[in-house]
């Protein structure tokens, strides 16, 4: 039978078959004998064919190609990724400007890894009820940057249900993968969005400013006006996984743009003499703090770094 897998638990994943049965599926342990370096070799928006056992065990036997995916550096094990949805049509990252804060360096790992792996992303920037006048300054000063880089960008409150049929509107037929720190009104956004799914939200750490995780695995739920949104765990740090650190310029758009003009081909816009991002950084034509996210990343083959979890 072949479906569609829209949980995954860990251990169990439910497929929705293409006669629209809900079947609770298990990996075959081969599935990680084929070289497939990650902790989750199936992912939500994976098509798969499944078989059942004569115990009525169903078990996923085949894995369609994707069309793409999005994927992070496992938290546990450095050498291993993590798919953290397949199939995608786009992402929404939320991201809040306080209560917690979504760092520049976040919003960028995330940008460059949907780049790579060809995943279309929105900035949703929530929580816009609780923003004083600086954070709202500082909210549309980043909705700026990104819009003027070429990344759509939404200001909402879900819990006020402000700025929601936009969004609406940008779901509509669509298959979208939800990601973002926890805290940052995920799961109150999918209740505004779905009605009566009935999500659990959790309030936010006084002590820490930070998020207290309510979703535990990942989950395809039908939105009322048609297509469908991924609901994932909150993100504490986003590690790239098996970027050459001569591709990373590729993945910021404003920096591969403008390294056309630099003097020497395998510029790593770093330290090398006619360099013409640096000299853009200077310039004010790429922002510090893109350059500093790519600079950033640019340390990530060190092994030790970004092994921070869910």
């Amino acid at each position: 039978m072949r479906g569609l897998v829209i949980r995954n638990t860990g251990s169990w994943y439910v497929v929705r078959t293409d006669d629209g049965q809900f079947v609770d599926s298990k990996i075959k342990g081969n599935f990680r004998l084929k070289g497939i370096r990650s902790t989750n070799p199936v992912a939500v928006g994976d098509f798969v064919q499944i078989t059942v056992n004569a115990e009525g065990t169903a078990f996923i036997t085949e894995i369609e190609d994707r069309k793409n995916y999005i994927i992070r550096k496992a938290s546990n094990l450095s050498k291993q990724s993590h798919i953290i949805a397949a199939n995608v049509d786009q992402a929404f990252l939320i991201v809040t400007v306080s209560h917690p804060e979504t760092s520049t360096t976040f919003i960028d790992r995330f940008l460059a890894s949907a780049e790579a792996y060809r995943v279309p992303v929105s900035l949703v920037f929530n929580k816009t009820d609780c923003y004083d006048a600086d954070d709202l300054r500082y909210m549309e000063g980043m909705m700026h940057l990104y819009t003027t880089i070429g990344y759509p960008c939404h200001a909402c409150s879900a819990l006020q249900s402000l700025g929601i049929d936009a969004l609406r509107d940008s779901l509509k037929g669509r298959t979208t993968l939800l990601s973002g720190h926890s805290g940052v009104g995920k799961s109150t956004l999918l209740n505004t969005l779905i009605p009566d799914l009935n999500v659990r939200t959790a309030e936010i750490s006084a002590a820490h400013d930070t998020g207290m995780h309510t979703t535990t695995f990942s989950e395809m739920f039908s939105l009322p006006g048609g297509g469908y949104v991924i609901d994932t765990p909150g993100i504490k740090g986003f590690g790239t996984f098996d970027f050459e650190k001569e591709e990373m310029a590729h993945y910021f758009r404003e920096i591969f743009r403008i390294s056309a003009d630099c003097k020497y081909n395998n510029c790593t816009h770093t330290h090398e003499p006619g360099c013409a991002v640096r000299r853009a950084v200077e310039e004010h034509l790429i922002s510090e703090s893109r350059y500093a996210s790519y600079l950033n990343m640019l340390e990530d083959r060190h092994e030790s770094k970004y092994r921070q979890g869910y």
